[in-house]
């Protein structure tokens, strides 16, 4: 019994020293194989892979990219920048290998000039770096049928041009696009990895804006020295709206509400109702070029223009408004002026028919009917009688002012109309500006 179990210890002895010994030959195998597929006077990277097929084709590239982060999108640089994973593959059938029956599933190397690569570069970039934290962020994994695949790390830099004449309902299209330089499509052609060509960190979060989706594409340029194989993915932006409701659209409106206040001030109180009015014009011009320093300077008006702008209007007009009530309360002034005078006439005119009525009596006049004619002893004449009768015509009635009629003064009535007028204008003015943007939004959108 003994001797049947030290027979059968030394033969898993045996068996785990031969597996050991062909892991380590395996090990050893993948030196041997890239020096054999690799080495000199076997391989030449300066020579594109054949095509489709073994023919003289062009070499075609699959590409498919991971964003890990979108750090930032400038609206005054008209720019954003985004982290990446980037991956092409093709086959490059000079590249085959025995993988010892599936125990060599790939090779790998970093240094991507030992092969022939593909000439891409991203034609709308700005800036871009690699990452070489710890050690460089890039691989090439050979597969034994041939196939090669090269994946790095980038962070770019895009140009993005943006159209903000809804700013800030605005949606916004950023491309990313990937063009061969010296390869024309004779020679390389690019193509998007079937199956979900591009992917997106799940939890991907902008400032001020929301990824509402991507769309990819082909974009093929044709210059005078032949055309060009390209690449592109279109992201689409949504500005959040929130932010600009909470700093700019509901400040604006308190400043406007505000500037109403002084309608309901006293005619008199001068001082404060200028300034009230100052310093409400004060600040919304403060307002709207703190919005402007944070947009680059366009040609046409933005939909943010035309609110500021209106809100800058209705405080300016409040203003105005002061400046008509006290010419109008100077008017009032004079216009009690009058009627004082024309009381006093009304009162002359009364005490001159007294007299000239006792005098008819004593002296028995026989024409009863002159007793405005002019006598040497007439306190009144002609002439300040006619204008005092002109006094007393009595206005003609207007219905239009009936309900005003109870305010005794111009002024006043400036004041009662403005409280009414100017929240009922610029509630119209919301309507129009809300429903005229949001539905070109959607128009847009769709």
């Amino acid at each position: 019994m003994k001797v049947h179990t030290l027979f059968a210890l030394f033969i898993h002895v045996i068996h785990f020293s031969f597996c050991t010994n062909v892991k380590i030959n395996f090990r050893e195998k993948e030196k041997e194989v890239l020096d054999q597929i690799l080495g000199p006077g076997r391989y030449d990277a300066r020579i594109r892979p054949s095509g489709v097929n073994g023919t003289d084709g062009p070499a075609i590239v699959s590409v498919n990219i991971f964003v890990r982060s979108i750090s930032k999108i400038d609206d005054v640089t008209m720019e954003y920048s985004v982290q990446l994973t980037f991956r092409e593959q093709w086959l490059d059938e000079r590249l085959k290998f025995n993988d010892f029956g599936g125990k060599l599933k790939y090779l790998t190397l970093t240094e991507a000039n030992r092969v022939w690569m593909p000439d891409l570069f991203f034609s709308n970039e700005k800036e871009g770096h690699f990452h070489n934290i710890i050690m460089p962020n890039v691989y090439i994994r050979i597969f034994p049928y041939g196939s090669v695949l090269y994946s790095i790390r980038i962070s770019l830099t895009l140009s993005c041009p943006m159209n903000l004449k809804l700013y800030p309902l605005d949606r916004q299209i950023c491309s990313l696009r990937m063009a061969s330089y010296g390869w024309t499509t004779d020679d390389l052609v690019f193509l998007w990895k079937q199956g979900d060509p591009v992917q997106v960190v799940k939890n991907l979060h902008l400032p001020r804006f929301t990824l509402e989706k991507f769309l990819t594409d082909y974009c093929n340029s044709k210059t005078i020295t032949g055309e060009y194989s390209c690449l592109k993915v279109d992201f689409l932006f949504k500005r959040e709206f929130s932010y600009y409701l909470i700093q700019i659209y509901i400040p604006c409106c308190m400043l406007v509400i505000v500037s109403w206040v002084s309608f309901w001030l006293d005619q008199g109180a001068v001082p404060a109702r200028v300034s009230l009015g100052v310093t409400t014009l004060l600040t919304m011009a403060t307002q709207t070029s703190g919005i402007n320093a944070s947009l680059p300077p366009v040609s046409y008006t933005k939909a943010i223009d035309v609110w500021t702008g209106v809100c800058l209007t209705f405080v300016f007009g409040a203003l105005l408004e002061f400046a008509l009530v006290n010419y109008a309360s100077r008017s009032d002034m004079h216009r009690e002026n009058m009627k004082k005078q024309r009381r006093q006439c009304e009162l002359e005119h009364a005490a001159s028919l007294d007299a000239t009525s006792d005098l008819i009596d004593t002296e028995n006049a026989t024409f009863a009917m002159k007793p405005l004619v002019r006598h040497p002893g007439d306190p009144m004449s002609l002439e300040k009688v006619r204008q005092c009768e002109i006094h007393m015509q009595p206005a003609r009635p207007n219905c239009c002012k009936s309900w005003l009629s109870k305010f005794p003064t111009r002024s006043k009535r400036i004041d009662v109309i403005s409280r009414i007028t100017f929240p009922l204008v610029f509630a119209l003015f919301n309507v129009i500006y809300w429903s005229t943007y949001l539905f070109r939004e959607e128009a847009e959108e769709s």
